[in-house]
């Protein structure tokens, strides 16, 4: 499976040139750019303090020592990898795709569904990560986590990414509060959580899971993906709905009845996804389809760095 399969070179080259810099302090195996917790001795000088008694005697700064006639010990920071978890949700919700969503990769493809998007989003953050030398692994998910694969940092690792990513979405359901806290328990060290999913749960549950990420040190970024269909309802006369993650429930609807219903239940689900999100330090992002997903990233990174 090659990157080439899931995302175009233009949109590469575009994301490429971001930054995927950790807010906070992770923890990591190798040098690299994001800060960690641990002092080395080795990489990049960070201040002098006193010596007490019990410290290594080969970490005084003996040139201070003949200076000032006290006794100094120069710290280090290590640097080490982010290590990141890409969390894609390939439930039957997201199969749903709107004649107004953006396109696929070849020319006069149909409309991506919000599944489509989330793999072509997850390969770019996956590519980016692994060009910074990041640890990068993947875990697709349904009403159960599906395929799990670890972080590593090597570039041939990006193909048992892709491999994951490209599997198909499922009918299954999904309660995203439920798999979430499943797979909190899955990520060992703290590091960085990528969720990539149409948000489509109950809310208290969802906030639950994104407190356990939180208690384990992880930052947590939420990418909900949804279909311009969902956000204006533009249906009009007698419609019949399917359950995406039930096939066998379905109903014809007068359009014009439900509409004013549907879009303000909407808005109270955003609110309070927004609200959790917000309570539990996580920075949340939602996309359409029909935005074109590099600059989707690139609409995220500006304002993260505007936090920042």
């Amino acid at each position: 499976m090659r990157i080439l399969d899931l995302v175009t070179p233009k949109a590469l080259s575009r994301v490429a040139r971001l930054q995927l810099l950790a807010r906070q302090v992770v923890e990591g195996f190798c040098s690299g750019r994001h800060r960690s917790p641990h002092k080395g001795f080795s990489v990049e000088f960070k201040e002098h303090r006193p010596y007490v008694r019990g410290d290594e005697l080969r970490n005084i700064d003996w040139k201070v020592f003949a200076k000032s006639d006290r006794l100094y010990i120069r710290e280090f920071e290590e640097e080490t990898n982010l290590r990141c978890t890409l969390l894609v949700d390939r439930s039957g919700s997201m199969r749903y795709g709107g004649d107004r969503g953006g396109k696929g990769i070849t020319a006069g493809s149909e409309s991506l569904t919000k599944y489509d998007y989330a793999q072509q989003l997850a390969a770019s953050l996956a590519y980016l990560l692994l060009a910074q030398q990041d640890a990068v692994g993947c875990i697709t998910f349904d009403d159960q986590p599906r395929d799990i694969i670890p972080t590593r940092s090597r570039p041939s690792h990006l193909r048992a990414v892709m491999t994951a990513l490209a599997s198909d979405a499922t009918k299954r359901e999904t309660d995203l509060g439920g798999v979430f806290q499943k797979i909190a328990s899955k990520l060992g060290r703290r590091g960085l959580a990528i969720i990539i999913s149409d948000g489509m749960g109950d809310v208290a549950s969802i906030s639950r899971a994104l407190t356990q990420f939180r208690s384990k040190n992880h930052e947590v970024l939420f990418f909900q993906i949804l279909d311009p269909d969902e956000m204006d309802f533009p249906f009009t006369g007698r419609v019949q709905f399917r359950d995406l993650e039930n096939e066998t429930n379905e109903h014809v609807v007068d359009s014009r009845s439900v509409r004013d219903i549907y879009l303000q239940r909407l808005a109270e689900h955003q609110s309070e996804l927004q609200s959790a999100c917000r309570r539990n330090r996580v920075d949340y992002f939602p996309v359409t389809t029909d935005q074109p997903f590099d600059d989707a990233l690139h609409e995220y990174f500006a304002l993260r760095r505007r936090l920042r």
